[in-house]
């Protein structure tokens, strides 16, 4: 389509390039950058987040938005062209509330907080990282006031990563299953001596950890070619564009499951953005719908594949292959209680598949806790 259509959408290509670069930047700092480097990454992502939020809500942004939805007037609610407009106007509507000044803030003080925060994780020293969190939670609860909201503050926040959802809906859902889980959870602790996961709990090579968790996630669908994979202190996916989105995890040399389930996990994500059409690539809507939608599909490969039986009849002849003697007489029954142990312990990302879900409820009752000023 050419016109006023084709020019927002030109015009928007620019402002969502500049983001993909933040991204390649942010990559960049938490696999490569030296430490020394973070004030001044801070600093560059800073500009650019400025400079891309000042293009993005500029009046001409305002006029063809306006311009293009008088054009495509008439066509499907999900057209391509009716969710381009749909969707950037009410990504303008909300970022138009914030002031560029405060968009650069929080990009310096989040981008500055990582290396802070991996020192006080090192050090397990949370004295150290504390005057940090105080100012992104000052910052968050001045961007929920920037946006407004109608119930919660934390509904400003929320919006951001699940559209058009509420505090109080959230709060519906987990309230609906929190009893049930903490019940089952508690029933399976009684009989949590009956499951060893000692075999997981071994001395491994990183090497071999890497080597076996490339071959489940490319045997999954994740297509190197278009992918790669790296350490971080903590794991992440980023990706650049359908033909280019990085996983990272992080290894210990004595418990199978973080590098191997958070490589499963993280590669979830990234087939989620390697498979965004191709005529979407670069665009708004060249990304995950929600959130929860790309958390879906990491949490499906992560357990409902990479923890299932029919999965480790399949793939424990490679692991034991990786592991030469290690895994020696461990049937694929063990094997599976193994790696579905329920345990509570204070580490999200490396949790099971039930308390995982106890951590995603706490997190929002410490959340909503902090930006309303009760905690």
């Amino acid at each position: 389509m050419s016109g006023q259509y084709a020019a927002l959408v030109e015009h928007l290509g620019d402002v969502e390039s500049l983001g993909r670069i933040e991204n390649v930047l942010g990559w960049d700092q938490q696999v490569n950058m030296p430490p020394g480097g973070a004030p001044a990454r801070a600093r560059q992502l800073a500009t650019l987040a400025r400079i891309r939020h000042e293009l993005f809500v500029s009046e001409k942004t305002a006029r063809l938005l306006e311009d293009a939805a008088r054009e495509i007037e008439g066509m499907a609610y999900d057209s391509q062209e009716a969710s381009f407009v749909r969707v950037a106007q009410a990504d303008y509507d909300d970022e138009a509330k914030l002031p560029a000044s405060y968009v650069a803030e929080f990009t310096r003080v989040t981008a500055e907080a990582h290396e802070v925060w991996a020192q006080a994780r090192a050090q397990k020293n949370f004295a150290h990282f504390r005057p940090t969190l105080e100012r992104i939670v000052d910052l968050v609860i001045q961007g929920a006031e920037y946006r407004g909201y109608s119930e919660h503050p934390y509904d400003a926040c929320v919006n951001q990563f699940e559209r058009g959802i509420t505090t109080a809906r959230v709060r519906e859902i987990f309230e609906g299953h929190k009893p049930q889980l903490i019940a089952l959870i508690a029933e399976v602790t009684r009989s949590a001596d009956r499951v060893s996961d000692a075999v997981l709990r071994q001395p491994f090579s990183v090497d071999a950890q890497r080597g076996f968790g490339l071959d489940a996630v490319k045997q999954f669908g994740y297509d190197m070619a278009r992918g790669h994979q790296a350490v971080a202190v903590y794991p992440f996916m980023s990706a650049f564009s359908r033909g280019d989105a990085r996983i990272t995890t992080r290894f210990y040399d004595n418990w199978l499951n973080p590098a191997l389930f958070g490589m499963m996990h993280e590669a979830g994500h990234a087939m989620y953005e390697q498979g965004i059409g191709e005529a979407l690539d670069g665009t708004i809507l060249g990304t995950g719908t929600s959130l929860a939608v790309h958390e879906s599909q990491s949490r499906m490969w992560e357990n409902l594949v990479g923890r299932s039986r029919g999965f480790w009849q399949w793939a424990l002849p490679r692991l034991q292959a990786h592991f030469p003697g290690q895994f020696d007489g461990v049937s694929v029954d063990d094997f599976y209680r193994a790696i579905n142990k329920v345990a509570r312990s204070f580490i999200r990302v490396e949790a099971d598949e039930a308390t995982y879900n106890l951590h995603i409820m706490l997190r929002f009752e410490i959340e909503t806790g902090l930006v309303s000023g009760q905690i």
